[in-house]
């Protein structure tokens, strides 16, 4: 089976850190992998490749088999990958609508000057609605600012507007931080309905239960390395945890006998 994303000998330095040393990873269509690890242990800077934020090295990024030459966000949205960071990147003053469609408004005709397009705010809406009935998720009140709404509202919109755009793969930073249980809940079942869908999800997340519960697969990083790989289940959170503190044995490679431990800023 062609995977919907594949990352081959993925390798980021900043400076004298290495941040990525080498790194593999494939997601399939309807799969959610977890890619776990301590802070500094290059989930971000992965993740951030993959988005278009930062360039590879070296190594290669394939999207359904075929290379894709990723070099700026606007690159990754275009081969169909949504990024959901920790900051949720909304406008707290606007509605779902305006959020979903920021830097995305539809308008026309197409041949008039930009300045002079009509904005079709009702279309917009329409289709905001239609994402989030599909998605099926229910927000008191879909006019209101998000500024107004519960964090797990706002996850959830985030989330939902990375669905409506993605093709391909959607990337979720830490989708449950700072979430009490109710609003965790919420976010866990629209991750399934994403898997549902076919969509493939990479979700970096602390919570072990919550990783048990929503994860196929669980890539485990260290020290910018792919050190294991785990079926998340109650019976393998110890040997996840081994991975990540590093009190499990890692896999051989000679190939990086050289490479630096400097910790380096947090990537």
């Amino acid at each position: 089976m062609t995977a919907a994303l594949a990352v081959r000998g993925a390798t980021k330095r900043f400076g004298a850190v290495l941040a990525l040393d080498g790194v593999d990873l494939e997601v399939q269509h309807g799969e959610v992998v977890a890619v776990l690890g301590d802070n500094g242990a290059g989930k971000s800077t992965l993740i951030k490749c993959i988005s278009g934020v930062h360039r590879l090295d070296s190594g290669t990024i394939e999207i359904d088999g075929q290379p894709a030459n990723i070099t700026s966000p606007a690159a990754a949205q275009a081969h169909g990958i949504e990024t959901v960071y920790q900051d949720l990147a909304l406008f707290d003053n606007l509605g779902p609508s305006a959020n979903f469609f920021a830097g995305r408004e539809q308008s026309g005709p197409a041949w008039l000057p930009r300045p002079l397009r009509v904005m079709r705010r009702r279309s917009m809406a329409d289709a905001t609605v239609d994402v989030l009935e599909r998605l099926q998720v229910s927000l008191p009140d879909r006019a209101a600012a998000v500024g107004l709404m519960s964090g797990g509202q706002r996850q959830v919109i985030a989330v939902a507007r990375a669905a409506a755009f993605a093709s391909k793969v959607v990337i979720l930073d830490e989708p449950t931080a700072a979430l009490g249980l109710r609003e965790s809940r919420r976010v866990l079942d629209l991750i399934l309905r994403l898997r549902a869908e076919g969509h493939a999800v990479i979700v970096i997340s602390h919570a072990m239960d919550h990783v048990t519960e929503v994860a196929d697969r669980a890539i485990v990083m260290r020290r910018g390395r792919a050190v294991g790989e785990e079926v998340p289940s109650p019976e393998s959170q110890q040997r996840i945890v081994a991975l990540i503190v590093g009190t499990a044995a890692e896999p051989a490679d000679s190939t990086n006998t050289n490479r630096t431990t400097s910790p380096g800023p947090p990537v």
